[in-house]
């Protein structure tokens, strides 16, 4: 085994000496071959006995560490991982799944799973999995005990509400559908909100369904929400995007040193082509989220709401090694239409990785970039913010603009047309969120009252029609306090109606899922109330589009 990894090490380093193409001269040793001179070196002479595997796991990730924060060593386990999440689907048992209280809880059967079929319910505990108590367990256990390979089976025992005595599912695992779709719902009588969580191999089928059915009851315009989309495949981004610009034109294009350069077209005829878009964006929207939204603003498709996006256009490819382990290598860089690098700054090293991510959280306090100004303005007015505004304040940003003359800029991620921001919530709220206790209500609630399933049978009747009581929230904040978060009044006050949007956006959850719940917690979200008030705009952008 050492003999293998020590190999593998000696590949790695040699993938890298062809990635970089140059050989580094130090007396007469070139520098693929002074990795190798080292290892066996320290395997031979250190002190104590060496582990060959995290040895050569280390070097590896020094060796990567020197390039780019997306550059990374990947183990068998993180491949088999992503895999699974970018396929669109993965094996198991096909449920919906919370710890709370160290109780794990049925949120929802998956529908069409072997766990909806064989009678699995919302609500259920799980209380043993092949006779191993379930109790107190982790997420990560739950995933490795229920996951597994099509037609395998695996036992649960589980305490259903109202049931006198635990009941015994013997479950068939199958191939379980993972949905990019988190949400498609009319916000009103014309206008459509979609939101894409991820860019997967199922996520252009799953969005045209979504628009198909929206355009359906009605729809003409559109909020299509990618905050919080860490990307995914480039295909499908560039088909979604496609749905929105006519024409052949370029969506987006990549260049590298060793590779060929590639450009990506978009054709005519597609499904929304004319019509009025907002696109929401936020510091979570990443890589191919980068590209839909960029390509938009830079042909005058839509207008872009929210905060300045991740920054990430660099292209990575996969190298599998032997141990089934891998390397993702960049090896070239994402460019808007206009020409705008997406990729923000970074500096290699492992503190320079640091940096980059940590960046994310102080961008919007660091006095250097004008989106801390931005807030500013914004925590006065609570208006959106337009990003043109503050052009001349900012040399770090190079200006490009687009076919109708609007100013987008450069210098990293995708800057918002207009900033927003969603409320700061309170310690009171969060505390609440941490400890779980908003699940915990909705359990007992549902406990309760049985009769709310069959009273709304659609989640979109609940939406409109359920209300939170002043009663419900006195038992949010009695079971607090037995949980050790005493009630703060002036918290409470400030966020109130938050505190009743996640009560029923939770409730929905365990009935229908978390489209559900998101499709509730969207009714108290600020940036998307500001992005449809800004639609007057976008309808005057879609116009002078289409008149070109």
């Amino acid at each position: 085994m050492r003999v293998v990894v020590g190999a593998l090490l000696i590949a790695g380093a040699i993938i890298f000496g062809l990635i970089v193409g140059s050989k580094l001269q130090l007396r007469g040793v070139d520098s693929v071959a002074k990795v190798g001179q080292v290892v066996s070196i320290v395997k031979k002479n250190y002190v104590d006995e060496v582990d060959d595997a995290q040895l050569s796991e280390s070097a590896i990730k020094g060796i990567l560490e020197q390039l780019d924060p997306h550059s990374v060593y990947m183990t068998p386990a993180q491949v088999r991982k992503s895999k699974e999440e970018f396929q669109g689907n993965f094996e198991g048992i096909g449920i919906e799944f919370d710890v709370i209280a160290d109780t794990l809880i049925v949120v929802t059967p998956i529908a069409g799973g072997p766990s909806e079929k064989i009678g699995l319910q919302s609500g259920d505990r799980i209380i043993t999995i092949d006779d191993s108590t379930a109790v107190g367990i982790t997420r990560d256990e739950v995933i490795k005990k229920l996951r597994g390979p099509k037609g395998t089976t695996v036992n649960v025992k589980v305490i259903r509400p109202g049931e006198p005595m635990p009941l015994v599912f013997t479950i068939t695992r199958d191939k379980i559908p993972t949905y990019s779709v988190g949400a498609a719902m009319m916000l009103d009588e014309k206008t459509g909100y979609i939101k894409l969580d991820r860019f997967v191999q199922t996520t252009y089928d799953e969005f045209i369904d979504a628009m198909k059915a929206l355009k359906a009851q009605g729809m003409t315009q559109l909020v299509l929400d990618l905050r919080g989309n860490p990307g995914g495949y480039l295909d499908q981004a560039i088909k979604v995007a496609d749905e929105f610009i006519g024409g052949m034109k370029k969506l987006v294009y990549t260049r590298g040193a060793h590779v060929k350069d590639e450009d990506f077209f978009s054709k005519p005829n597609d499904m929304f082509e004319k019509e009025s878009v907002v696109v929401l964006i936020n510091r979570g929207s990443a890589s191919a989220s980068e590209i839909v939204a960029g390509a938009l603003q830079d042909y005058d498709r839509a207008l872009i709401v929210g905060e300045t996006s991740f920054g990430k256009g660099l292209v990575q490819r996969q190298f599998e090694l032997a141990d089934s382990s891998a390397i993702r290598v960049t090896i070239s860089k994402y460019y808007t239409p206009s020409g705008r690098l997406i990729q923000r700054k970074y500096r290699s090293g492992k503190r320079g990785r640091e940096d980059y991510y940590n960046e994310l959280s102080e961008r919007d306090k660091d006095e250097h970039f004008f989106e801390s100004e931005a807030k500013k303005v914004w925590s006065l007015t609570r208006k959106p913010v337009e990003a043109a505004t503050f052009v001349e304040r900012d040399s770090t940003h190079e200006v490009f603009r687009t076919p109708l003359g609007r100013v987008v800029l450069g210098g990293g991620g995708i800057i918002p047309d207009y900033f927003c921001w969603n409320d700061t919530l309170t310690g009171y709220y969060r505390q609440m969120l941490a400890k779980q206790l908003f699940d915990e209500f909705a359990l007992a609630y549902l406990d309760q009252n049985k009769s709310l399933k069959q009273t709304y049978e659609k989640v979109e009747d609940f939406r409109k029609n359920f209300v939170v009581s002043e009663s419900m929230m006195q038992a949010l904040i009695t079971l607090a306090e037995k949980k050790g978060v005493p009630y703060n009044e002036r918290d409470y006050k400030q966020d109130e109606r938050h505190f009743k949007n996640m009560v029923k956006a939770t409730i929905a959850r365990q009935i229908w899922g978390y489209k559900a719940q998101t499709s509730i917690l969207i009714m108290e979200d600020a940036v998307l109330k500001e992005a449809l008030n800004l639609f007057p705009k976008a309808n005057t952008l879609a116009n002078l589009t289409s008149a070109r």
